[in-house]
């Protein structure tokens, strides 16, 4: 069984392409200069470094995250590829995956991501942790929408905003998905 906390979020797929099985599948800010490939790329699954290690793509459907093997891809943009799935090959069964988020295997990832490429989105995920105050609570989402970025953080079913500046982060942990931090006094009750 696959847990969540094994996988990272990548992106997200869109809509069909085609009537033949291929998805589009957007990537995130972070993954976009992770999984493209370097200028030159040669087709093929194999060519790929990230994807011969792991060639699975992951989805949760139904409250379980089923693996799907990537048979083909081709990208568009650094951002966005079409992606062909085995055994996924009609318009009819792709749909059934439109607008779900893709995940891959953490350990492969980390592999391939430099410490200093990392976006706010990496810590989607993470649990935010004050050095003074403790366990605050989980990342759900990044706003983007003012000129201060800012981490949506769920505690106990509220939400709170909290700035996602550098001088507040201690350290990462990454195997434990934890944020810590040393927040100003007054800012979280």
């Amino acid at each position: 069984m696959i847990n969540r906390d094994e996988l990272v979020p990548i992106g997200k797929f869109r809509k069909p392409h085609g009537i033949k099985g291929e998805i589009t599948l957007t990537f995130s800010d972070i993954m976009a200069s992770v999984i493209y490939p370097q200028p030159d790329p040669m087709p093929g699954l194999a060519h790929h470094p990230l994807f011969s290690q792991c060639p699975f793509l992951i989805c949760e459907l139904d409250g379980i995250f089923v693996p799907f093997r990537i048979e083909n891809y081709r990208f568009i943009s650094n951002s966005t590829a079409y992606i062909q799935l085995k055994n996924i090959d009609s318009d009819r069964k792709v749909r059934l995956l439109s607008h779900k988020e893709v995940y891959f295997p953490a350990k492969y990832i980390q592999e391939e991501v430099e410490d200093d490429s990392f976006t706010w989105d990496y810590f989607i995920g993470f649990t935010l942790t004050d050095e003074r105050l403790g366990e605050i609570g989980s990342i759900t989402a990044v706003d983007k929408s003012t000129i201060n970025t800012l981490f949506v953080v769920e505690k106990e079913k509220e939400e709170i905003l909290i700035p996602a500046v550098e001088e507040f982060i201690v350290r990462i942990d990454e195997n434990k998905k934890e944020l810590i931090v040393t927040l100003p006094e007054g800012l979280v009750e």
